[in-house]
Order: C-alpha cells, then sequence, then structure tokens
C-alpha cells in the first residue's frame, strides 16, 4: 500500500483498489463496466464502506491488468494462538474398599 496507513481492511483495499484505478487512467463507471460491478459498488469499495469478496477482487484485478495480490497489498492474516484443551484429574472422592 502507497500512501497513508490505513487503519481497517477496508479502508486498507480501498486505498490500494483507488491507486490502482487511478494509475489505469479509468473512471469508477469504467472499472465496473470492464468487472461487470455497478459503480455503485465500486464506489462503496474505494470508500471502505464494503468489503469485497474473493470473486470481486478477482473481477477487479483482471479489469485493472494487476495480480490480486497488488489490492491485497498491505493486508495480512497473523493466527491467533491456540491453545488445546485437557483433561486434569484429581483423586476420586470415592475411596477404594
Amino acid at each position: 500500500m502507497i500512501g497513508a496507513r490505513a487503519t481497517t481492511l477496508a479502508e486498507c483495499f480501498a486505498r490500494n483498489l483507488v491507486e490502482a484505478r487511478e494509475h489505469a487512467g479509468i473512471s469508477q463507471e469504467e472499472l465496473g463496466l470492464r468487472a461487470a460491478l455497478h459503480r455503485t459498488e465500486v464506489s462503496q469499495l474505494e470508500r471502505a464502506k464494503r468489503v469485497a469478496r474473493i470473486d470481486t477482487v478477482a473481477k477487479l484485478a483482471g479489469a485493472l491488468g494487476v495480480p490480486t495480490s497488488r489490492l491485497l497489498d498491505g493486508i495480512a492474516w497473523t493466527p491467533g494462538e491456540y491453545t488445546p484443551g485437557s483433561f486434569q484429574l484429581r483423586p476420586s472422592d470415592v475411596t477404594s474398599q
């Protein structure tokens, strides 16, 4: 991602999309036509009002002539920690006979 830092995933994607579209020199309407999306959807994505589905990312990248990774630049997933549960055995309240 070029420019200021985004604070959310939607904002990061939006900035990447705007930069790629402006670099291509096309309007939101033209991008929508090329990607088989409505211009209002492109607008919502560029304003971080929605998060794109994977098929939409692929359509947009194809329409812009960029790899999908260009639109996802700066977006990464860090997995959380996973601690499996376990049984803890304690002495029985029943005494042996």
